[in-house]
Order: structure tokens, then C-alpha cells, then sequence
């Protein structure tokens, strides 16, 4: 079987598409967690973009080792100075570069002739080889554009040196066949092809960029590009998750195979779900709350006889424990840590203590502590900023029309106190907190929901900041109290930025 090389794009068009900011702690986070699910490729950012995404690529190559960590460009010395500056200290650097080679990018965004396309792609080709052995150029746009061309492009950026070239459907425009049949065309006629990784890369506007990622690895590319949970720009990149598992239940149909650790996907899934704020829809193949779940008497029935009647994938196989089992107050850390070893966490001494600690006042609250609580009770765990803390509030009501609340925040160690009236309790425990922090940005999305089900359910609510700058700041708190986990989402997103 050829090899597939699985390229993850998640902190690169995953998260600028987004617009939101995402700190070097949470990159490094996922960054991390990508390696243990076994990725080849982690596209860090894109240096030029912003000081801060060249600092994040600077340090993600630094710290993550064991996988080629690569650095967007565009086709432009300065860009490429940038990345290669960025990934100087990368194990195993990768810059990639590329231009638009559709008509209407060259006509209307470039205004450049095919001519001088070629001659920019090359040039930055042959630049980025100066910095790095491994380069991998990309063909923006190139389902529209022409084939020909497409061709012609390649052979000349495969002579400059480029290792692999990635043939994007950048908006989403092809159908499984059409790309399928792209790949082939360019694989049967590029020269120097055969020298090359070719990779897939595409987005999801009509619903398709998995179809038609598995269609160009059927046709013979061995380098497939996506996001975790399919985030992206517009309607999402191609789901890395959908891809890797279509191949693990098909292998044979598509003659690859890949160094991807299965039982790492569904904490991926949620890693990266907490981090951007982005709810993985309970529908969602592979990764959604529902996917494993059966509701028809029929299908229970079969379920119950035999699983394979209607599951094509073991929970397990994606890290999803089948045995769902409920603590309480009564639980010790042994129990404690070993489920949460099952659901995939592994920890000791002082950090067990601290959860240990946090699953006491949740188990004090609720009855039973589910599998769900525990992935949330982790996720308000990890990552935490304690310069800014919760000490306590109160809320006085008037009616529907008018409450005040009263805050106290612990701020390098001093408690602040303060008080807000205004239309709602949770906009006045937001107004408490910014009156005594002084923030000034825009509360841009508010959600809340429900953990699990019943009446002493977790809730967890999301809040997203819009900065001075325009960017996004994402935080999540949980409380069986849905003031409580409002007011600590706030307080969670403003301890991002400090």
C-alpha cells in the first residue's frame, strides 16, 4: 500500500479563517495533541501574516518535535524570509508556498499573465529551497483553472525543486468525479511527477471536500490536507477525521495507509473544539455526540444482537469508551484517574490532586458524574490563566427588567470588588467584571448549554470577544450554575489576553 501522508491545517486555515486569536498555549496544545494522534504534517501558521502568527510558528517549531512543521507563504521573498526565520529551529521544516494559476485569480487578483505566473512560481520555489530541502508548492484555484496550464506550472516548479504540489479546490466548486479525474489527468501528464508527493486540498462549499478528498487519494495523490472537526474557510476544510476513518474501514478500496492513531481522534475533536470555541454539531459523522448513539426500537434491537448490524465503527476505535460508567462523591482518585485514563487523560500527582479537588465540588453538586461532565470538567481545567480569578458574586433581581451584580475577581493575588446595574444578570455580572478589569471589548457571541441532561447539569457557556484589533477571543466556564459558568467564561477570555 502507498503511504498517505496526512497534512493538518487546523492552526492554519482552520483558525485565521475563524478570526479568532488563539495564544501560544493553546496552539502549542493542539500542536501537541496533533503529534499523539500521529499526523506527518502540522502547517503551524503563516508568518507573514501577523507578528503574533510568527511568534506561534516560531515556537511550535521549536517545542514539537517528531512530525515536519511547515509555514504558509505566499509567493514572495519577504514572505518566505519571514517563514524560514520562523522555522529555523523545525526538526523537520517545510515552507509552503504558491500563487494563483485560475484566470480569474491571474486576471482580476494577481494581474499577472500565465506567463509571469510561472515565472513568480518558480522564483519563489527556487527562494524557499535556499532555506529548506522540503517545499511544497500550491496551485491556488486550480480546479478552475486550466489543465493545461495546471500542468505546464508543475513541471516547472518540480524542476525548481519542489517536493510536494498540493492541487486545491480552493472554493469548493468540484464534484467527487471531476477532482478524482483532476488528479489522474495531472498524475498521467505532469513530468517529474513521479518524483513528487501530490496533495489534495479542499474546502467545503457544496458539501463535498471529503468525497472529493477521498476521490484524489483514489486517484492517486498520497498526501491528503484538512482540519480538525472540518473547521475552515467558509463552510470548512475537509474533516481529517471523516477522511482517516473512511480509509480504516476501507483500506483496501483506497491503497493506503497512514500512521494516524485512531483512538486519538475523538479527544482531538474536543481539544480542538474547546480551544476556538467552535461546537462540533451532535450530527457530525464520526465526532458528533450522536454518531454512536441509536434510537430506533429496530435498530436497538440489532444493535443489542449485534453491533455490526448497524455500527460500521466501534466507538472504541476513535477513543470513545463503550462502558459508560458514573462516579460520585463517594469515588476516590483512583477511581477518578482511572476512568479519566480511559477517556484518554492521563495524569499524576499535583494535577491529579487539583482535579481531584474539582471533582469533589462538582460530584457535591450532582448526584452522578458523567463521561460528558468529566470531558468538560477537564476542558475548564486545562489551560487556565490564574491571574484572574473568580472569588465570588451576587445577583439582586427587580423583575425581569433590572439586576445588579456584585463581583469579586482575585487579580495577581488582590481581591477587586465592584458592582453593576443594568437589563439582565448576565449582562450585569459582564458589566461588574469589566468595570473592575477595565476591558473595553465587545462582547461578539454568547452560548450556553447543557453537559448533559437532567436538572443538575452541567452547563457550559462560550463567550467570544471582539478585540481592539479586530480578533477573537474565545472562553468556556462550567457550573452546574449557569450564572457561574457565564461569569467564569468572561473572566476566561479576558485571562487569555493578560
Amino acid at each position: 500500500m502507498r503511504k498517505l501522508y496526512v497534512f493538518d491545517t487546523t492552526l492554519r486555515d482552520g483558525e485565521q479563517s475563524l478570526g479568532i486569536t488563539l495564544n501560544v498555549r493553546e496552539k502549542l496544545e493542539v500542536a501537541r495533541q496533533l503529534v499523539k494522534l500521529g499526523v506527518d504534517i502540522i502547517e503551524a501558521g503563516f508568518p507573514a501574516s501577523s507578528p503574533g502568527d510568527m511568534e506561534s510558528v516560531r515556537t511550535i517549531a521549536r517545542e514539537i518535535k517528531g512530525v515536519s512543521i511547515c509555514g504558509l507563504t505566499r509567493a514572495a521573498e519577504k514572505d518566505i524570509d519571514l517563514c524560514a526565520e520562523a522555522l529555523r529551529e523545525a526538526e523537520a521544516p517545510r515552507i509552503h508556498t504558491g500563487i494563483g494559476i485560475s484566470p480569474v485569480h491571474m486576471e482580476r487578483k494577481l494581474k499577472l499573465s500565465p506567463e509571469m505566473t510561472v515565472e513568480r512560481a518558480v522564483s519563489a520555489v527556487k527562494y524557499a529551497k535556499k532555506f529548506v530541502s522540503d517545499v511544497e508548492f500550491y496551485a491556488e484555484d486550480a480546479f478552475r483553472g486550466d489543465r493545461d496550464f495546471l500542468v505546464k506550472i508543475l513541471e516547472e516548479v518540480i524542476k525548481a525543486g519542489a517536493t510536494t504540489v498540493n492541487i486545491p479546490d480552493t472554493v469548493g466548486y468540484a464534484s467527487p468525479w471531476e477532482y478524482g479525474n483532476l488528479i489522474s489527468y495531472v498524475i498521467e501528464n505532469t513530468k517529474g511527477i513521479d518524483k513528487v508527493v501530490v496533495s489534495v486540498h479542499c474546502h467545503n462549499d457544496l458539501g463535498m471536500a471529503t468525497a472529493n478528498a477521498l476521490a484524489g487519494i483514489k486517484a492517486g495523490a498520497s498526501q491528503v490536507e484538512g482540519t480538525i472537526n472540518g473547521i475552515g474557510e467558509r463552510a470548512g476544510n475537509t474533516s481529517l477525521e471523516e477522511v482517516i476513518m473512511a480509509i480504516y474501514t476501507q483500506s483496501k478500496s483506497y491503497g493506503v495507509e497512514s500512521r494516524i492513531k485512531t483512538k486519538e481522534i475523538a479527544a482531538t475533536s474536543r481539544l480542538v473544539s474547546r480551544i476556538t470555541g467552535v461546537a462540533v454539531p451532535d450530527h457530525k459523522a464520526i465526532v458528533g455526540a450522536n454518531a454512536f448513539m441509536h434510537a430506533s426500537g429496530i435498530h436497538q434491537d440489532g444493535v443489542l444482537k449485534d453491533r455490526e448490524t448497524y455500527e460500521i465503527i466501534q466507538p472504541e476505535t476513535i477513543g470513545v469508551p463503550q462502558n459508560m460508567i458514573t462516579l460520585s462523591a463517594r469515588s476516590g482518585r483512583h477511581a477518578l484517574k482511572h476512568r479519566l485514563e480511559e477517556l484518554g487523560y492521563k495524569i499524576e500527582g499535583e494535577e491529579l490532586d487539583e482535579v481531584y479537588q474539582r471533582f469533589l465540588i462538582l460530584a457535591d453538586q450532582k448526584k452522578e458524574v458523567l463521561d460528558q461532565d468529566l470531558y468538560a470538567l477537564m476542558g475548564d481545567t486545562k489551560g487556565q490563566n490564574d491571574r484572574i480569578t473568580l472569588k465570588n458574586f451576587s445577583i439582586s433581581a427587580n423583575g425581569i427588567e433590572t439586576a445588579m451584580a456584585t463581583v469579586t475577581l482575585t487579580i495577581d493575588g488582590e481581591a477587586r470588588t465592584d458592582a453593576a446595574c443594568t437589563k439582565g444578570p448576565i449582562n450585569a455580572l459582564f458589566e461588574a467584571v469589566n468595570r473592575i478589569t477595565g476591558n473595553e471589548d465587545i462582547l461578539e457571541d454568547y452560548t450556553l448549554k447543557s453537559v448533559t441532561r437532567g436538572r443538575e447539569a452541567l452547563g457550559e457557556a462560550t463567550v467570544k470577544l471582539r478585540n481592539a484589533d479586530g480578533s477573537l477571543t474565545v472562553g468556556k466556564g462550567i457550573s452546574t450554575d449557569i450564572l457561574e459558568a457565564s461569569v467564569k467564561a468572561y473572566i476566561n477570555a479576558l485571562s487569555k489576553k493578560v
